[in-house]
């Protein structure tokens, strides 16, 4: 299992200085990947709750302090040399995709070409009204994003004509290190993301659900990539686990052994709900590191 943890982010651990002394701690540990988060706002009367919130919990406390996604992934890149640094997720939709895709081809040069992009289109509609995004049709945005991002990576010149964007023929020099372009990973559960992972993307963040019902979803996207004419051996799974508070570490682990026996290989851990501070988180990254070792 190629284990990873989420960078200080948001809530208790929202402590900006403190992410680069994490990040060289955790990668000196033995961590393969480090990740972030996307949350624009915290509305006080919110359209939609979280999956799981309620009227008096619409959303977890710790959402109202969140730091920007890949400005910390610039400051964790500037650190590392080895650790694999990925978004769980950006919300895609919400960015205008000519700077989005700028943003992410400069940090895969920084990086020295260890970026992941992992995208989705969110759960608040309050985040696309504070943007100026259309709430209706945002999965065949996500699609145009996707058209926007390997055009930018790959075209020359980049142009693009679509249903929300539009980018004049143009002169791209910025490239980034990997080729053709870093590896493209969409989140969601939705029979409709299951089909975008097979058709379109590089891999899967699955999260939430037990392994095995993550399984049979993966079937899905296997079955998806085939039928495309892609090759499904390729196609990456990036677990995330989001611990409850008071959860043991060794039940932390017991999840991770339980997506090995499903052909998993890949996860990352966010300690933000578990944790007091970032010491305590760091400790927390030491001892679950114990408890998975690495090959």
């Amino acid at each position: 299992m190629r284990l990873g943890i989420a960078l200080p982010q948001y809530g208790p651990l929202a402590t900006i200085d403190a992410v680069t002394g994490f990040a060289t701690a955790v990668e000196e540990l033995g961590y393969e990947s480090l990740w972030v988060g996307d949350r624009v706002l915290a509305p006080v009367s919110p359209s939609d709750f979280y999956p799981g919130g309620t009227p008096e919990r619409p959303y977890p406390p710790e959402f109202v302090t969140f730091a920007d996604p890949l400005i910390l992934l610039t400051a964790a890149a500037s650190v590392t040399k080895k650790v694999r640094l990925g978004t769980s997720t950006l919300t895609g939709t919400v960015y205008p995709a000519v700077l989005l895709a700028r943003m992410l081809t400069s940090l895969d040069q920084v990086s020295g070409g260890r970026l992941d992009v992992g995208l989705g289109t969110g759960w608040l509609r309050d985040e696309y009204t504070a943007t100026g995004t259309p709430w209706q049709g945002r999965g065949k945005q996500l699609e145009e994003l996707l058209d926007v991002l390997r055009e930018f990576w790959t075209g020359d010149p980049v142009e693009h004509e679509g249903a929300r964007w539009r980018i004049p023929a143009s002169k791209v020099g910025l490239r980034p290190v990997q080729a053709p372009h870093p590896p493209v990973l969409l989140g969601g559960l939705s029979p409709a993301a299951l089909d975008r992972v097979g058709r379109r993307a590089d891999g899967w963040l699955p999260a939430g659900p037990p392994a095995t019902y993550l399984a049979k979803l993966w079937k899905t996207v296997t079955d998806t990539a085939e039928k495309a004419g892609r090759d499904p051996g390729a196609l990456r799974r990036v677990l995330r686990i989001n611990p409850k508070p008071d959860t043991e570490l060794k039940d932390v682990a017991a999840q991770l052994d339980a997506a090995a026996e499903t052909g998993i290989t890949e996860a990352f851990v966010d300690p933000h709900y578990l944790a007091r501070d970032v010491a305590h988180a760091l400790e927390l990254a030491a001892e679950l590191r114990t408890l998975v070792p690495n090959d």
